[in-house]
């Protein structure tokens, strides 16, 4: 979860990795830190600090003089903790003792313990808390001339989860990096080569990327890039062309990423939907999923696996499969389903949803349905990404670049995605042309619905304020309502840090209807679907409880407004698309929410952007 770039080239090593971190400074945020090797010095220059990216700057420009002519070769780091406290010392890149080795790590390293006691019965001696420092004694353990053979040798005694940037000033045009279970990718640029954690650091110098798999070992010059494995096996990987516009990955004159990107949503929705949907035929095209119709009736049962924001947009999947393709299917936490020892039957698909195609639990399931003999289908944004390198098929967003921590378009994506997936399977069963159009034509509407609602921010804004200094909220609905109100519920808590729950309607009475006062504001989501007279029942317990009601409800409905203190309309949509307009409503709630409190909305605390270790 933590940034990494590394550069070497005839660009200014220090403007090129600064300009890359502040891009991947959503993946960790507590620290950072470079290790740069000025133009013929013979040690490193590191440079370490707490907080922010600009923190960092701050301190390098003190240390101007220590770099004032022409640097090469550098990497930096940015980090989210997980061993040992957001300070200083325990801030990456971390030197070997002897100061001839430096490293900066993304992931976890579980048997670091006993590495550090043996490395220390040696005599190393160890200036952090953290598990990554024993990366740099190792390698330096290891070294006998040769840097990658030495990162080699190191990693072959790793356990974890990691993607590894090594430099040496006796080797100054030269970067390794490593890879197992943590992304890296390699730009390859015209006489420069990026070493990054995630394609953002990389796409402003060149689109031609190289895309790491776990085990591979780089050796990165200028221009040059060679691939072996630990046993010193050439290897051949793809060079990929990533095609995400710069412009994409900067604010465009909003005040947050987050907000950029929930106004990015019409956008978007057109584009993963754009050459997929086939009106007259009432079917999509989804080219990626290399499944012909006889492959797709095959399917007898579905796993969707997913965590977070991505898991709520798999619950919707869940009911368009069932709904639609009359396709069992079952929603599972990635987490569990590793753990499980699941059963996998003749005959199931895997779909993995993850934004950004890193996110550990979910490629473990990934790898584990894979073993037990299941199609796996990858619905991923992130071009190149592990899940879709290793699933060998599924479906793109083309929602571009999110840089906001909190998922906003990638879960509209996610669930047109899915709707598609639904077309495309139910045609090979019971859906019926009539109803495909019906479908499809939905779908292609889209664009419009985000649009309107993102119209009524002014209004939802108002809303929000009104509600700010809330200490509690419920958020209820029901069908399709329900995944709907708990990524409600998460959005608030993810960057206001109020405390909000989702609940399916009807668990009210099952206890938590017992925390209800006037000070626990319930949004209820009913829009007009068949089962919104219940919800509005609900609602109405709630109000006898003296807590105020905030619907997200189909413009124009009386009733709605009847037992509620405020609504946010939005406009009709089916009922199987209808959670997009919903939470891109919630969306803007816990937005302008967060604001009003004072939040920092893009990098919210304790939390990452792209979860890659357990």
């Amino acid at each position: 979860m933590c940034g990494i770039v590394g550069y070497v080239g005839p660009g200014h090593a220090p403007e090129v990795i600064i300009c890359g971190l502040r891009r991947l400074e959503y993946r960790g945020y507590d620290s950072a830190g470079v290790a740069l090797l000025p133009d013929g010095a013979q040690r490193l220059l590191v440079v370490k600090t707490a907080g922010k990216i600009a923190a960092l700057e701050k301190e390098l420009a003190l240390r101007a003089s220590a770099c004032a002519g022409r640097c090469h070769l550098g990497i930096g780091h940015t980090r989210w903790a997980t061993h040992g406290a957001p300070t200083a010392a325990n801030a990456h890149p971390h030197l070997s003792a002897n100061g001839r080795i430096a490293i900066v790590h993304n992931g976890i390293i579980e048997n670091y313990a006993a590495l550090r006691q043996r490395l220390e019965d040696r005599g190393a001696v160890f200036r952090s808390e953290t598990d990554s420092e024993v990366i740099a004694h190792l390698v330096d353990a290891c070294y006998e001339g040769d840097l990658r053979r030495a990162v080699a040798a190191a990693v072959e005694q790793l356990e974890g989860a990691f993607g590894i940037a090594a430099v040496s000033p006796r080797h100054p045009g030269l970067i390794v990096a490593a890879r197992r279970g943590s992304p890296v990718a390699v730009g390859v640029g015209d006489g420069e080569t990026i070493v990054a954690s995630d394609v953002c650091a990389v796409v402003s110098h060149t689109t031609r990327v190289v895309f790491l798999d776990d085990g591979d070992i780089v050796a990165a010059r200028a221009g040059a890039v060679d691939i072996t494995s630990a046993r010193n096996l050439p290897i051949s990987r793809e060079l990929t062309h990533v095609d995400w516009d710069v412009g994409r990955i900067a604010k465009g004159g909003f005040e947050h990423f987050m907000l950029k990107e929930i106004h990015d949503q019409p956008r978007a929705l057109a584009d993963v939907t754009r050459g997929r949907l086939l009106p007259a035929d009432g079917a999509t095209r989804l080219s990626g999923m290399r499944m012909d119709a006889r492959e797709m009736a095959r399917v007898s049962r579905l796993i969707i696996a997913a965590c977070g924001t991505s898991y709520y947009a798999g619950m919707i999947g869940k009911y368009l499969f069932e709904d639609f393709a009359g396709l069992p299917a079952d929603v599972q936490q990635a987490a569990e389903f590793r753990y499980r020892n699941p059963i996998i039957e003749r005959d199931t698909a895997m779909l993995a949803v993850s934004q950004s195609g890193e996110t550990a639990d979910t490629l473990a399931a990934v790898r584990e349905a894979l073993r037990k003999g299941a199609v796996v289908l990858g619905i991923c944004n992130v071009v190149g990404s592990t899940i879709a390198r290793e699933a060998g098929r599924g479906v793109y967003l083309h929602a571009g670049p999110e840089i906001g921590v909190a998922s906003t378009k990638a879960f509209s994506c996610q669930v047109a995605v899915l709707a598609m997936m639904a077309v495309a399977f139910g045609r090979t069963r019971r859906l019926s042309a009539e109803a495909g159009r019906h479908m499809v034509n939905a779908l292609a509407d889209l664009p419009r619905i985000a649009a309107a609602v993102l119209e009524r921010a002014d209004l939802i804004r108002a809303v929000a304020e009104k509600y700010a200094r809330a200490r509690d909220f419920f958020y209820i609905g029901r069908g399709y309502m329900y995944p709907a109100a708990l990524e409600g519920a998460l959005k608030l808590k993810e960057i206001s840090y109020i405390h909000a729950e989702g609940y399916h309607a009807a668990e009210l009475k099952h206890g938590p209807i017992a925390l209800l006062d006037s000070e626990v504001p319930v949004v209820a989501a009913v829009p007009d679907t068949p089962d919104k007279v219940k919800t509005l029942g609900n609602m109405q317990e709630c109000r006898a409880r003296k807590s105020p009601i905030i619907a997200i409800a189909t413009q124009g409905d009386a009733g709605a407004r009847e037992v509620s203190d405020d609504v946010i309309e939005i406009p009709p949509c089916p009922e199987f698309l209808s959670a997009i307009p919903v939470v891109i409503a919630e969306q803007l709630f816990a937005y302008h929410v967060a604001r009003a409190r004072g939040c920092p909305i893009d990098q919210p605390r304790n939390l990452a952007k792209s979860v890659t270790v357990e």
